[in-house]
């Protein structure tokens, strides 16, 4: 997927079980990536808040974005690296932007059910396979949310194998809309 205006995806690159759109607010370059790269390996918690206060504004500034009535759905970490790390980055971003946006959040919409290796150790075909079936649904939640636009949000797109998949499976169960947004694009 390439950028494009507002973040829609082109007629020609849609796919049925894909996403609807994506934005990611920076590249994943200079002080975003510093930021994030202290975020998730150095566990700087702190960093979280401020990453939301500049995220917020650049999300705002979007045409088509901030939808109404979405679901903020952070991906999911495996449950033995969030136990080590203590968080989920992505989680701990989303919550805030939520707050801030007046956005429904739902952290366990969706289940990595399965541990991978690190997505940074991967080249692109190997970042698909190392994906493919790990998101599941939770059931408990998702059946009330599926006419609902849901917002996938997760730290950097590179090849989109993340997102690609979480949108695959969310589909699959029913959700209408799945949108994409990042804070970076590496």
């Amino acid at each position: 997927m390439r950028p494009s205006i507002n973040g829609k995806v082109h007629s020609f690159c849609h796919e049925p079980l894909g996403l609807d759109g994506l934005i990611s607010l920076w590249q994943y370059e200079g002080v975003a990536r510093k930021a994030i790269i202290n975020l998730k390996y150095k566990f700087a918690l702190e960093i979280a808040k401020e990453i939301s206060d500049y995220a917020v504004p650049e999300i705002e500034k979007r045409q088509t974005f901030p939808p109404k009535n979405v679901v903020l759905v952070p991906i999911p970490l495996y449950w033995y690296k969030r136990n080590f790390r203590g968080f989920n980055q992505v989680e701990e971003i989303g919550r805030l932007i939520s707050i801030k946006l007046n956005w429904e959040f739902i952290p366990n919409l969706l289940i990595k059910s399965t541990s991978t290796t690190s997505q940074t150790e991967l080249k692109r075909q190997d970042r698909i396979k190392n994906l493919k079936g790990v998101f599941t649904p939770n059931f408990v939640d998702f059946p009330k949310k599926y006419s609902r636009k849901i917002i996938l949000f997760d730290d950097v797109w590179t090849t989109g194998s993340t997102l690609k998949e979480a949108a695959r499976v969310l589909k699959q169960t029913g959700a209408k809309k799945v949108l994409g947004l990042t804070l970076s694009r590496g």
